[in-house]
Formats: structure tokens, C-alpha cells, sequence
């Protein structure tokens, strides 16, 4: 019996939008100050997706996981600074590097597909959930 291939579903115009407005919304957010730790979920989680996606999908983008990773641990820091001070913002000196970051990750996301997004994002919420339910001692 011969293996399917699975079918491969381009990311939409549609897709692309959404993932767009989950990037740029909390970023203008963070510029006007009126950044929340819900807005900040939306974009760290929009960029993670892409990020693990395209380091699955072995990408051969110059210098795309890159620029995401540096995004990342931007917003790392952020998370860090919310969770300790209960101030979510991204600083002045933050913001090129997360806006290229939002900007690759909509150049790179075409070259993904939708059931691969779906998988990783999935993923990556599993991976979440397991963090927030282990020992507070464990958690780092």
C-alpha cells in the first residue's frame, strides 16, 4: 500500500492578514502604551509559530530564524520585565528589533503551509500548558 503524501494548503491572503493583525496591533499597542499581557500572548505567539514552523520545515531563508530568534528573546525580556513588574511594554531601544522580526515572519510565512502552522502552533501550546501546570520549583 503505497504512503499518501499529505496535501499541502498554502497560507491564504486571509491567514497572512491575521497573522499580520496578531503582530502588528499589539506592537502599535506597545508604541502607543497601551501594551496588556494579552496583546503581548498574541505577538509572542504569532512569531513563536512562525519561528518553529520554519525551523521544521528546515527553511533556507538567510537570515529568517535569525531575526525571529532575536525577536524572541526580546520578548522574553518583556515577558520577564510584565511578570515581575506588572508593566507590559516594549522600550524604544526593543522595538527595531521586534518590528523586523514581525516583518520577516510575514515575508516568510507564505512559504509555509496552513497544516504545518496548525500542527506547530499546537505544539507549542502543548509545550505551554505542560510548563504552567509543572511544580512551581521546576519552572524556569
Amino acid at each position: 500500500m503505497k504512503k499518501r503524501k499529505s496535501l499541502r494548503v498554502p497560507v491564504t491572503r486571509g491567514l497572512k492578514d491575521i497573522y499580520a493583525m496578531d503582530m502588528h496591533l499589539p506592537y502599535q499597542a506597545a508604541c502607543m502604551g497601551k501594551f496588556t499581557v494579552t496583546a503581548f500572548g498574541r505577538i509572542a505567539a504569532a512569531i513563536s509559530v512562525v519561528r518553529s514552523a520554519l525551523v521544521m520545515h528546515h527553511t533556507t531563508i538567510p537570515g529568517a530564524v535569525e531575526a525571529l530568534d532575536a525577536a524572541v528573546e526580546v520578548l522574553l525580556n518583556v515577558r520577564h520585565r510584565g511578570d515581575t513588574t506588572d508593566i507590559w511594554e516594549i522600550t524604544e531601544d526593543e522595538r527595531p528589533v521586534v518590528l523586523q522580526g514581525i516583518e520577516v515572519a510575514e515575508e516568510c510565512i507564505g512559504t509555509l503551509d496552513v497544516s504545518l502552522l496548525e500542527r506547530t502552533a499546537a505544539l507549542l501550546l502543548q509545550q505551554v500548558s505542560a510548563e504552567s501546570f509543572a511544580a512551581p520549583d521546576t519552572v524556569q
